[in-house]
């Protein structure tokens, strides 16, 4: 039965990324796509992670994965925040382009 709940994990956080990349060809703006990015990394990896946790063979592998969900977690919204303020930054156009839409 648990190998059936952590298939079920691993293929619902599979199709969050696949949402994920629609999304990233059919938003025209950076900030849109990186919405869209940042959703599938929090989301579809969190999923995936708690799939293999629940495939896991003992507690040192369930912890690796943790570990890693843990540095994800902590990592993606600091290089999401800093490539939107370079995005706002650089872009001297953004709003007039963002009320034409």
């Amino acid at each position: 039965m648990s190998k059936i709940v952590g298939v079920l994990f691993v293929l619902l956080g599979t199709f969050v990324f696949a949402v994920a990349v629609l999304g990233l060809y059919r938003f025209h703006y950076t900030l849109n796509r990186m919405h869209a990015a940042a959703l599938a990394d929090t989301l579809g990896t969190a999923l995936v992670m708690i799939g293999l946790m629940i495939l896991g063979i003992d507690i040192f592998h369930i912890l690796k994965l943790f570990l890693v969900v843990a540095f994800l977690w902590i990592t993606s919204p600091v290089s999401s925040h800093l490539i939107s303020k370079a995005e706002i930054l650089t872009n001297l156009n953004l709003e007039e382009r963002m009320k034409e839409k």
